[in-house]
Parts: structure tokens; sequence; C-alpha cells
């Protein structure tokens, strides 16, 4: 991406190397790698992992105290997500604006190892994840080396901002009001139904990413859509349930299939229009 000398947004905070304020898991194992899967780009799921955190913040505890400066990669890798926060806020309140729809931007947080959020206490394993309670994207770095080496995706920079961008896709959600419809049908449908919605929910943010992709092509570099494409296969459900269990169980399914998922990053990539991304239309197909 050529994303050097742009606009940084004043709406991320970063938190990596620094201490949480409060106590963080020792381990987390078998469990860690659960909720890794089942809330990987976490969305409005990220809700669902309180009950989990809650349970495994009554584990023994110890208190996160050290502090450490943050390496040059780090530094650089932190003004890459403030610069493409900064695009995809711009890209959000003109595209509002043009629709006459009210917007307000969310805010990031980086962190390391482990985050308090308004929705709960998280730590890595939770993969990134929206949280609707504070309107935040929260974000442990570490979770893109893992999505290259254990999921086999691609990597390289527009791997993450293709998660960035899905993650902000959460929150026009929460503005639309579409998230919290879906919570109200979820609470009236069994969980076959309910893991549909979901599913769509999360297709939707797909493509809300490939809008904003759309909107700075001025950007792109040779390769940056096929990490994206790349990165959405890796997170497909089916892709991760054969990778893990060596089969697949459809009906828990809740982020869409490698082929879903890379089909509306697309629908939003070639169609640059915030109109054509009603993946509830679809949920029965």
């Amino acid at each position: 991406m050529k994303w050097q000398g742009r606009r940084e947004s004043g709406n991320v905070e970063d938190r990596r190397g620094m201490s949480s304020g409060g106590k963080v898991v020792a381990g987390g194992g078998i469990i860690g790698i659960i909720i890794l899967l089942v809330n990987i780009f976490g969305g409005e799921n990220a809700q669902m992992l309180t009950p989990v955190l809650e349970q495994m913040n009554q584990q023994p505890a110890t208190e996160q105290t050290q502090q450490r400066p943050l390496s040059e990669e780090e530094e650089l890798i932190g003004k890459f997500v403030k610069v493409n926060f900064g695009m995809m806020e711009d890209t959000w309140s003109k595209i509002f604006a043009e629709n006459n729809i009210d917007y307000r931007n969310p805010k990031m947080v980086l962190f390391t190892d482990a985050v308090e959020t308004a929705c709960g206490s998280a730590t890595a394993a939770s993969g990134p994840f929206y949280c609707p309670g504070d309107e935040k994207v929260y974000m442990d770095m570490a979770f893109f080396e893992e999505l290259r080496t254990r999921f086999g995706a691609k990597g390289g920079d527009f791997a993450i901002a293709y998660v960035m961008a899905h993650e902000f896709g959460h929150h026009l959600q929460t503005v639309l009001g579409t998230s919290g419809k879906v919570r109200q049908l979820q609470q009236k449908v069994g969980e076959a139904e309910g893991n549909k919605l979901s599913v769509a929910l999360e297709l939707q943010a797909d493509f809300y990413a490939g809008v904003w992709a759309s909107h700075n092509k001025d950007v792109l570099e040779e390769g940056d859509i096929d990490e994206a494409l790349s990165a959405a296969e890796a997170v497909g459900d089916d892709a991760i349930q054969s990778k893990m269990q060596g089969h697949v169980v459809p009906e828990t399914f809740t982020h869409g299939t490698s082929e879903q998922r890379k089909h509306w990053f697309m629908k939003g990539y070639t169609s640059g229009d915030i109109r054509q991304g009603d993946t509830f239309a679809e949920l029965d197909n």
C-alpha cells in the first residue's frame, strides 16, 4: 500500500507494551484456542466472549505491570494503522454524507496480550474484534502472524488493512442500527437461524471492507487485493473447521465460508456502492 505521508487518525490508542491496569489470566490453553476459532473477526459476537472470559478471570491471575518501549518496527506498524484508520474515517464520513446518513467515527485500541473493554475482558486469543458497547475496534497485532503461520494467509500490509476495514464495518452496522436489529432477531429464533443471521452480519462487514478498498484504489499496489482475499479465505468457517477438526459442520457456521467471504469483499470492491450489501437477502441461498 502507498500509505506513507497521509493523515494519521487521532482516534487510535496504542497500548502495546503498556500495563493493562488490571488482571490478566495466566495461560489460556485450549479455551484460548476455542475463543480464537469462534470469535475470529469477532464483530457482534465479541459480546458472547464475556461469560467465558469472566469464568477464565476467576482462575489465578497476575498483575500486568511491565512496560517497555516499542521497537522501530512496532512504531512503523502503529503509524500504518493510524493512517489506515484515518482513511477509513474519511471514506465513510464522505459516503454517509452523500447518502444523508448521520455518522460518527469509532475508535481503535492496539494492545498486547489482554485488554479491558465495555464488552468484558479479552485476550489476544479472541482475535481482532469490535465492541459496540464502547464503539471501539480492538486488535493485538500478533494476530497477523498467527493468521499467516497457522491459517495459511499470505500476510502483507493489506491483509492488516482488510481486517481493520472489516471491523470498521461492524461499527457502520452499529451506526446504521443493523447490528441491534440482528441481536433482537437472534433472541426470537433458534440457534440455526441465529447463526445464519450472524453469518449475514459478518459477510456484510466483508462487503463494507470491499467498498472501502474500492474508494481508495489510489493507494493500492499490485498484490494488495490478493492479500485481502487470502486473509478472507483463511478465516472462512469451513477452512478453520477443516484445519482444526478435519471436517466441517455448516449449521454451526457464524462467519461464512471462505468463498462467501471472498465473494462479498469483491462485490464491495467492484461496486463501491454501499446499497448493494444486503447479505441478509441471501440467508437461505
